[in-house]
């Protein structure tokens, strides 16, 4: 197998082909010739369609090294009717950001949402810019001072700005350092977004720690492991982390605490 068969301009020209062929005109009310040769959209209505010259998408299609814009790639999965994840694996071949992101994440269905008030042991979801979605009673205790209290929480601004974070992290310049490098290595693909781009600053103008582990470019996997946290009703906790993400929802996370002895 090629090495540029799972990946790379020519694995998203492939992509793109194979999903042109399966639409048919009928299936966006274009009319049919008697005698068409193909009976998936040719690359002339695809691009049509889309609001980009026939040659330039062409191009995309055979693989060569062209930019694309995150808008025009969303036009051309619109008229593919692709799929959520279909969708998905389109932008990852493209390695550019999704500008739809932010609205599909505002449908986050009912269940999911729940799902963290089903879960025994302190959970809770985080969205993209790590605002928590959702969190039950056990989070709430843990991290009593914040999460009852805060309007719109969010863990960086609880890691950065909250005074109580020092404390009850253990190891707190450890693990903010180490959080800086897991949302930087989270929102690799969609950097390029207002959203982030506004987050960030925000962050790096407001908070000196933040603005000093981000200068420094590292970046590390979201990883499980122990942590500690020095609870001022329970003393010394410690538990071991697990994250999951939801299907079909690719910007959430789901985190667990389960205690450890």
């Amino acid at each position: 197998m090629e090495s540029d068969a799972l990946s790379g301009p020519k694995a998203l020209g492939a992509f793109l082909r194979a999903h042109r062929e399966r639409v048919t005109p009928e299936m966006l009310g274009l009319p049919t010739a008697p005698r068409r040769r193909t009976s998936g959209l040719r690359r002339e209505e695809l691009a049509q369609i889309s609001g980009i010259s026939a040659t330039w998408y062409t191009w995309i299609e055979q693989g060569r090294e062209v930019s694309i814009s995150p808008y025009t790639l969303a036009r051309i999965a619109t008229a593919l009717r692709l799929g959520h994840a279909e969708r998905h694996y389109l932008f990852t071949l493209a390695r550019i950001a999704d500008p739809e992101l932010e609205q599909l994440q505002e449908t986050v269905s009912a269940a999911v949402l729940h799902s963290v008030h089903q879960i025994r042991v302190p959970c809770y979801l985080l969205d993209l810019t790590w605002n928590m979605m959702a969190w039950n009673q056990q989070a709430e205790t843990l991290f009593n001072g914040w999460l009852n209290q805060a309007n719109t929480p969010n863990l960086l601004h609880f890691m950065f700005f909250h005074p109580q974070a020092r404390t009850l992290v253990s190891n707190w310049e450890d693990r903010a350092r180490r959080v800086v490098a897991e949302f930087r290595a989270e929102t690799s693909h969609h950097q390029g977004t207002e959203e982030i781009r506004a987050f960030v600053r925000n962050m790096t103008h407001n908070s000196e720690a933040f603005h000093h582990w981000w200068k420094q470019q590292d970046v590390m996997a979201r990883e499980g492991g122990e942590r500690t946290f020095n609870h001022p009703q329970q003393g010394e906790l410690h538990y071991q982390q697990v994250t999951f993400y939801p299907a079909e929802h690719h910007g959430l996370k789901l985190v667990m605490l389960m205690p450890l002895p």
